[in-house]
């Protein structure tokens, strides 16, 4: 399995933004350090109490420059807010600087109020999303591109650089609906799968919709299953659950807040489901959270439930949200990165 966290770069209120990312990156080196196989980065916009983390691809060059072996990940670039020739330049200097270390993931996020401050209806977004990557695509491997598109128009265009990885940097999708699952197995590309607040249960009908459709369109060796999941590890049960609980309460508070936000915006798909989510996070307790998909415990107890989980929904690999909520103690999560580099992957690797 490939093991990698995810991170969010998370503010520290009260204290300057430079104390936000020296933190962070003490934990990048501690990954490198520890033998880590990815550092994963996520993208948010306008949120000064939850992250600094609002140019993923400018932190996936300082982290390319200050490691030598750890993959860098993208979780995700949202896509439809961006332009697809200045993403696929900046995406490839970094997959150029790191020697071919880049993933890149990508995704369309459920933060409407984002789309809105950058001006990009969230209803176009899906369209968006496709047209974008598939300008990404041809830019990597063309040595001219041209484009007659809904959104985007250009001719003979020659993006440098080009990818170091050839033909392009693994792409991985996000996937959240039911139809996502299975138009991304048609196209063969391997998918994330975040579990912030569903159960391992409820999304193992989406993983196996999402094969299928891999296997009816010839890419049954392809593909692959990642898992978003927030995790914590300590010494001991009872210190990891003491530990995370206020900030994983925190998390889940703060994605009620968001979810009930988003479904009052325009555009926006599924908004009776968001709001449904909504109250469900909102009012979700503690011991709720953790009959969830959550990896919470000592080396011995997070190993036997992603084991589990492993042979559940057939993963290839986890992103473990170590600081979910971005309220536990920097040194607890280095201590929890140590013990999941030291203690938990050498069981699967």
């Amino acid at each position: 399995m490939e093991f990698g966290i995810f991170h969010e770069f998370p503010s520290l209120p009260g204290r300057p933004d430079a104390e936000a990312f020296a933190q962070s990156f003490e934990l990048v080196d501690g990954a490198e350090r520890w033998g880590l196989d990815a550092m994963w980065l996520g993208e948010l916009h306008f949120d000064p109490a939850r992250s600094v983390l609002s140019a993923p691809l400018c932190i996936a060059s300082a982290i390319a420059a200050r490691t030598e072996r750890m993959k860098i990940g993208l979780a995700v670039q949202v896509l439809p807010l961006c332009h697809p020739l200045r993403l696929a330049e900046e995406a490839a200097t970094v997959d150029q600087i790191s020697n071919g270390r880049l993933i890149f993931g990508v995704g369309r996020s459920g933060v409407a109020r984002t789309y809105e401050a950058y001006g990009v209806p969230y209803a176009e977004s899906r369209e968006r999303f496709v047209e974008i990557l598939d300008i990404v695509q041809k830019a990597w491997t063309q040595d001219k591109v041209s484009y007659q598109g809904k959104y985007h128009q250009f001719q003979d265009v020659a993006v440098v650089p080009k990818p170091y990885q050839r033909p392009t940097p693994p792409i991985r999708v996000a996937a959240t609906s039911a139809d996502t699952f299975v138009s991304i197995g048609k196209q063969g590309m391997p998918i994330f799968v975040a579990v912030r607040y569903e159960t391992a249960a409820e999304i193992a009908p989406s993983i196996r919709a999402y094969r299928e459709a891999l296997a009816a369109s010839g890419h049954a060796d392809g593909g692959g299953v990642f898992l978003r999941v927030p995790a914590y590890i300590a010494p001991t049960d009872a210190q990891a659950r003491a530990e995370v609980e206020p900030s994983l309460i925190h998390f889940y508070r703060q994605q009620a807040a968001l979810l009930a936000d988003s479904a009052k915006r325009a555009g926006v798909d599924g908004a009776d489901r968001r709001a449904a989510t909504a109250r469900r996070l909102a009012n979700m307790t503690y011991e709720e959270a953790l009959r969830g998909t959550v990896l919470i415990g000592s080396p011995g107890s997070v190993a036997e439930r992603l084991e589990e989980l492993r042979q559940e929904l057939g993963l290839d690999g986890v992103l473990m949200e170590l600081n979910c909520g971005g309220k536990i103690p920097h040194d607890n999560v280095m201590t929890a990165l140590r013990l999941l580099c030291q203690e938990v992957m050498p069981r699967f690797h």
